[in-house]
């Protein structure tokens, strides 16, 4: 059953792999058993979307050969769901939900904890494998929707899909609290989720290191950093604001140099939590990792649910992922978008509906 309203054809956009997002004539597909239908309220462009599939077909971990199979794009959707197939029992027509991007088997060891990210099996992600969210309808399956708190908006929901998923399983594995500061290096929106995030665990001081004065800026309007540094000198800067280094490190940023800042930040018996992809992580042993006694972390996004618990978490902090936001786009501006993503935005890019 579903909205009468429904129409039975949408554009949806794809990625050909030349830099560019085509929209392209499709039919609104029809839920199947344990399937719903979402009309998309909000749909964010990730970093991953760039480096391997809009500049071009990149394999991906995991994954033989190309990992875009040339479907609808977007893999961070938030909507309302206006229809439902046979043996849907937990969710109905009218409700908000986000969705948990990655599709498992849901029988593997992997899957039964909740991480269908790492699904053994038959694993397929919205926007990657199967159709995603960048369109005014995605096809999903029942077992992959997380109800969306009605204080959290649509844009909300599609930050809390991925990114700010990654950073809080990030921070969860630290175990950070009120009795260590925090240091977050790379501040695009994966930095910027950790960065509100680690406020609401209650983190003390949350400093922020990022080479670009745009994005330090955009950061600092966000109300959660105690102080945003550049790169250069960031360690000297470190010392003065938090003597000893801080209890908890997080790389967000993927590089060499910022996960060897975040090492060498961290206090003696301190976390350091890797969630950046690619590069790779060169390091002095002895002064920097033994004899400090350190524990280095590393999680790939989240499970399903520690996402809904983040969802949850993030009403009772008063946060808003909405707000590390810095561009928001109707789904027929998606060209430009995804180029603003891949370029000079400050912040997170998002796609909505076109205003009818």
């Amino acid at each position: 059953m579903g909205d009468s309203a429904t129409p039975s054809t949408m554009s949806g956009v794809y990625l050909p792999g030349n830099s560019t997002a085509e929209l392209r004539p499709v039919p609104v597909p029809l839920p199947g058993p344990h399937q719903v239908l979402l009309e998309m309220g909000a749909s964010g462009i990730c970093g991953s979307d760039i480096g391997f599939i809009y500049r071009e077909y990149k394999g991906y971990r995991g994954i033989d050969g190309p990992a875009y199979r040339g479907v609808i794009a977007g893999h961070e959707p938030s909507g309302r769901i206006v229809a439902v197939g046979e043996d849907v029992d937990r969710f109905a027509v009218g409700d908000r939900v986000l969705l948990y991007h990655i599709v498992g088997c849901g029988l593997c060891d992997n899957c039964r904890r909740g991480f269908y990210i790492s699904c053994t099996r038959t694993r397929a992600s919205y926007g990657w494998q199967r159709d995603g969210g960048h369109a005014p309808y995605i096809l999903a399956e029942e077992r992959t929707c997380i109800p969306l708190p009605d204080e959290l908006s649509y844009v909300d929901g599609a930050l809390v899909a991925c990114g700010f998923g990654t950073a809080y399983e990030g921070l969860r594995r630290t175990r950070l609290n009120g009795d260590s500061d925090l240091i977050v290096v790379g501040l695009g929106p994966v930095g910027l989720a950790a960065g509100m995030i680690g406020r609401g665990m209650g983190a003390g001081k949350v400093i922020g290191v990022e080479p670009s004065s745009a994005r330090r800026e955009w950061a600092d309007q966000l109300g959660v950093f105690d102080a945003t540094l550049p790169a250069d000198g960031a360690l000297e800067a470190i010392a003065e604001l938090i003597p000893g280094g801080a209890g908890v490190t997080i790389d967000c940023s993927g590089s060499r140099a910022g996960r060897s800042l975040a090492l060498e930040s961290a206090a003696e018996w301190g976390n350091i939590s890797l969630v950046g992809e690619g590069g790779d992580l060169v390091t002095e042993v002895s002064d920097t990792l033994l004899h400090k006694q350190l524990t280095i972390h590393t999680s790939w996004v989240t499970s399903l649910p520690a996402m809904s618990e983040l969802a949850t978490n993030l009403v009772r902090w008063g946060l808003k992922p909405q707000d590390v936001v810095s561009d928001c786009l109707p789904l027929s501006k998606a060209d430009e978008a995804y180029a603003l993503a891949a370029g000079n935005s400050k912040g997170k890019v998002v796609l909505v509906p076109d205003e009818s």
